[in-house]
Parts: C-alpha cells; structure tokens; sequence
C-alpha cells in the first residue's frame, strides 16, 4: 500500500461507469490510473447507488491503492421539491458503511421521485449519522445553492445543522471545474464559502468531479448522457450539466487548481487518512434454520437425511431382504457425505434448501429432479432436494463438495414458471422479507448496441446505421476492434466516411459500459440479518422487485448465499400435459400417471429422441 503521507491530494469525487446515467469511467482505468499518477488513495463516489463498491474495493486492494468508498446522494428540498440538494458521503467505518448501506436502501424503498432517489436530510442528521464523513457538494448542496441564491442567513443556518449532527466529520466542498460564467458562480461561493469556514471553524476540502478518464472522453460522456436520457447530442436545448473539465486530474494540476487554498488540499489527504473501511470478504453468513427443541444443526441434518433415506429405499427396493442388503452401500455412503457437509459448515443449507423444495412439492408446484453436480450427492436425494439415485448412476460427491476445495455448495434448483414467485413468497415468510432478496445484474453496450445507440444521439438516419451495424460479423461477444479487423468493408468506410468514422470512435469509447439495472433471472439472497446489512438494496419506483446492489459475484465475496430459483418453462409444459393427459385417464377409468414411476429407459421415448422430434425437451431443442 502506497503512503499517504507523501500526497498533496487525493481524489474523493468519482462516478464510474455504474453510476449509469453520468459517468464512463471504468474502475480498471481509474486504479491503473491512480498507480501511474502515484495516488495512494482514491474514492468511489457513483451517484445513489454503490453497485461497483465492492469491484472497486476489490482491485484498488489488489493494486496496493486504499480504496475509500462513499456515495454521491441526492438530498430532497422539502420547500422545492424539483430543485433537490447534493451532498457527499464517506465512509470511515463498518458502522459507516452499514448505515450507508440501510440510507440508501431506505431511500429507494420510501423516498423515490421523478427518477431520484433522495435521502430526507433528518435521516442523515439523526438516524444514520455515526461514522459518516460528509461533503458540502460545493455549489449544488444545500448551503452552496442558498449562497449563490444570496440567501446567507438560511446558508448559515443549514451550514449549522450538518456542523452540530456531524462536527469535524462535516467539510465545506470547493470546485474549480468550470469557465465562463459557471466558473463565475463557483469563484462567487467560494469566496462567501471561506468566509464561512473562518466564522464557524469548519475546514474545507478541494474535489474534483471526475464523471471520465481522459480529456477527450468528453463527447463519448455527453454521448453516453444523451443515450441514457433520450436526447441527442446536437440538440441545442438539452441540459448540459457536465463539462470537459471533469476528466481525471492528476495531483500537480490539482495543486495549481488550488494554490491559493492549500489546506483545502491537505485535507483531501487528511479525509483519505479518516476513512478506513473495509469489505470483509471470503465469509459465509447463513440465516438461522430454525430446528425442533434446539436439536444441534449437525444431529438434524444427520437424522432428517436417514429419515429421507428410508423412504427412498422402500421406493427402490421393494424386496425387504435386497432392501437391507443394499442399506448398507448408502447408509455408509450418507454418513461419508454427512461428515463433509458439517465438517465445512454447510449443514445450514442442505436443510434451507431441502425445506422450500419439499415445501413446493406438497403444494403441487413443479420442481426439477436436480441437474448438475449437485445430483450426486445421496444426502439431497434423501432430503428430497433432487430425484435421481447416484448410487445406481455413479454420481460422485466430490464433484460437488470437496474440503480440498472450498467453496459453497450450488444447487440448480428448476421451479415451474408459474409456481416460482410463490416459492420466493414463501422463503419471505419463514425468513422474513428485509431478509430475501433477488440480485442485481447489468446489462453492457454490445458491439452492435454500442452502435445502434451511438448513431441515434449522432441523428445518423436508422436505414444506414442498420446498414453499418449489419457488416459487424454476426459473432457472440464479438467487440467492435475484432469487427473492424476482420470485415475490409468496415476498414473502408471508416477510411473513406467521416461519419463512419466518428460512428466507430464514440461507439468503440462506450461498448463494454454498464448500460441498464436489471434482475438476475434466478438467483434469491437469505441474509441472517437485513439483507441491507451486507448491501444496500436497489427496487424500482413503487417498491417492487427488490434486488440487491451488488451483483451475484459480489454477493458472494461479503458473504451473502445465493439460492437458484430457475423458473423453467418446461416444467409448466408437462405440468399441463401431466394434467391433461390424466383428465383423459381419469375419464376413462384408467390408472393415473405419476412422473417418478414413469421408466428412464422407455424405449419408445428413445426413438421419438432419435428422429430430432425434440421441440420444448428442455436442453434437447436447440439446433
């Protein structure tokens, strides 16, 4: 880890690409950048969200530069509520992060507006203050818009609030990103700013808003700004909040930036010092499977698996005398697998997962036999968590827990589509719903993407960007640099079209970008606790569908365990074919089906599979 007793500043404002709407960065750049320039600290400070806290937190450790994770927030303004405030948070702490973390999450449950999500200032004041360092957002927080308003007494007033809820954890933020008549205004609040600073002792901290890496990555942001709120960039009266001032500085042009207030240098380093969070990652938090009169967890997993055992024994071998012969081979079996499952710790999730399986199957909702490694394991198929013996199939254990290699256990769980939402009920019930949650994915700016929406917000007309978009060779994943080297007639045009060439720059400085927020089609989180003790959670507009913030990697690395819900439409077809065809049975006085007694080794369901006769066979479909 660099020192930071050597620094003259350090970047506390920065919004990377997962702050969607307003900023392209990318984290690798911004680290890789930090170790070029020789920074021992930098921030990530995305706007409302900490969707890339933990990617973040991850390779600043991983380079040697100390990561400080805060978050830009948008403060509601009770009197305007169109016009709202800014402000930004540090964390110091745990305790910081945590109440980061339930601000956030509250604030997206309660708090949305017109496409906002604004954190009340009492809630910072009072409720979620301990261990957060705050920034006075310059001229767009609260005290800075009352300045340049010439509303000096309500300046000093809201200045006085954050002072006395946060004391020396509280800054006056100064910028210089601006020319014109914008760095007119910031020259103006920073004057009145200082006079502040001195009357009430508070300090003040220098910051740059970084929104891009590179000074000419200015036209691919406001690109990526119009693609994001539906504007184009050569319309004249679309808001231009942003300027090409707001690339990534290094520390000299910092230092010159503020050579006449060099304690508002210094303490950009002195916050860096103050905050000191840290992700703990490689843990496991389970929730607490409830067991009946305090049965050790371990002693249950042991005899809810015999239990299950029985069953599926008198099912398989009906001759009591082969039954007892063949006890033996699975009894020792189970006991083998028994002793990994609770020597690892993980005797917890069998039993969570065995519960909302059996709990779908008495009522009456398709569930998948089990497929991946997951199928070989006896102890699943004696809780009932999946339907193929691995004895008879030689499935091996260790295929899907190893003590040699440590990680959780993953069952693929398939639920019929129809039935899958009430699974997750149900998991919300027994665990309580601030304790489930669904998991947050991204979608990124494919090649062909990247330039569809490039060309729109350069008003290029539709039929010659399909034309374009349609020589990128039809490749999964392909990038635009592949596409360019392996089609001549790309190569052409770019050399001969100066649309074509812009088209390609800006669209090439977007692809790969975080784009949109949505949900991870299968994946459940059940905290121990709030699910918002680990990550903030992130839902739409009215409440629905919560998710989490951080992806199902980074769930994973703070500990959260993720469930597989696969809603598999497969299973609702033969649900409805089951159903039909049994209404036809039961008509006619004949014996009803039941899919576990149907045989495997059917010979005429083998020829129908040879003929490719396979439309809606789940995994046999496709070409």
């Amino acid at each position: 880890m660099q020192k930071l007793d050597k620094s003259h500043y350090i970047h506390l404002r920065c919004h990377s690409e997962f702050s969607i709407t307003d900023g392209i960065v990318k984290i690798e750049d911004y680290v890789e950048q930090a170790i070029n320039k020789n920074m021992p600290a930098i921030a990530l400070t995305d706007l409302s969200n900490l969707f890339g806290a933990v990617k973040f937190y991850k390779k600043a450790i991983e380079k040697g530069i100390k990561p400080l994770i805060g978050c830009d927030l948008w403060i509601e303004n009770e009197l305007k509520r169109d016009e709202p405030y800014r402000a930004l948070v540090l964390c110091k702490t745990k305790v910081g992060y945590g109440n980061l973390s339930k601000l956030l999450s509250k604030a997206y449950l309660e708090n949305q507006y017109r496409q906002r999500v604004e954190i009340k200032k009492s809630w910072l004041l009072n409720e979620f203050n301990k261990d957060l360092i705050i920034l006075s957002a310059a001229t767009s927080g609260d005290v800075g818009q009352l300045i340049l308003h010439d509303k000096l007494d309500q300046a000093k007033e809201a200045l006085n609030q954050w002072k006395n809820s946060f004391g020396d954890r509280f800054y006056i933020e100064l910028q210089r990103n601006g020319e014109g008549e914008y760095r007119a205004r910031q020259e103006r609040y920073i004057k009145q700013a200082l006079h502040f600073a001195v009357e009430y002792e508070v300090p003040v901290v220098a910051t740059h808003p970084i929104q891009f890496m590179k000074e000419d990555d200015f036209r691919a942001h406001e690109s990526k700004s119009c693609i994001s709120e539906g504007f184009v960039l050569g319309d004249k009266r679309r808001p231009k909040s942003f300027t090409s001032d707001q690339y990534c500085k290094d520390e000299s042009e910092m230092s010159e930036l503020f050579s006449d207030i060099p304690s508002a240098l210094q303490n950009s380093v002195a916050i860096a010092y103050r905050c000191n969070f840290s992700f703990e990652l490689g843990k496991n938090y389970l929730p607490d499977f409830p067991t009946p009169n305090n049965i050790k967890i371990n002693d249950y997993l042991l005899n809810e698996a015999k239990k299950g055992l029985e069953k599926r024994l008198e099912v398989l071998f009906l001759d009591k005398s082969i039954r007892i012969q063949k006890k033996i081979v699975y009894e020792e079996r189970l006991h083998f697998e028994v002793g990994v499952i609770n020597q690892m710790g993980y005797a917890g999730y069998f039993l969570i997962v065995a519960d909302f399986i059996n709990w779908a199957k008495a009522n009456k909702i398709p569930v998948g036999p089990g497929r991946g490694s997951g199928a070989g394991s006896v102890v699943a198929y004696s809780l009932g968590i999946t339907d193929l013996d691995p004895i008879e199939y030689n499935l091996i254990f260790e295929r899907f827990l190893n003590p040699d290699r440590v990680s959780m256990p993953d069952f693929d769980i398939d639920f019929c589509m129809e039935g899958r939402d009430k699974v997750i009920g149900y998991v919300k019930q027994k665990y309580g719903s601030s304790s489930v949650s669904q998991i947050v994915t991204f979608g990124t700016m494919a090649a062909r993407a990247a330039i569809g929406d490039v060309g729109r917000v350069l008003q290029l007309s539709f039929p010659f960007v399909q034309e374009i978009a349609k020589l990128i060779p039809n490749e999964l994943g392909i990038t635009l640099k592949t596409a360019i080297e392996q089609e001549p007639r790309i190569k052409e045009r770019i050399a001969k079209e100066e649309e074509v060439k812009e088209l390609f720059d800006l669209a090439m400085r977007l692809e790969g970008l975080v784009r949109n927020v949505s949900m991870h089609a299968g994946g459940v989180l059940i905290a121990p606790t709030e699910i918002s003790a680990f990550s903030p959670i992130y839902c739409g507009p009215d409440g629905e569908g919560i998710i989490s913030q951080f992806d199902k990697y980074d769930v994973e690395s703070v500990g959260l365990v993720k469930f597989d819900f696969l809603g598999l439409r497969t299973l609702t077809i033969i649900d409805m074919a089951l159903k039909n065809a049994n209404h036809i049975l039961e008509e006619n006085n004949f014996a009803l089906l039941d899919l576990d007694e149907i045989p495997i080794d059917d010979k005429a369901t083998f020829d129908l599979l040879k003929t490719s006769n396979t439309t809606a066979v789940f995994q046999l479909e496709s070409s």
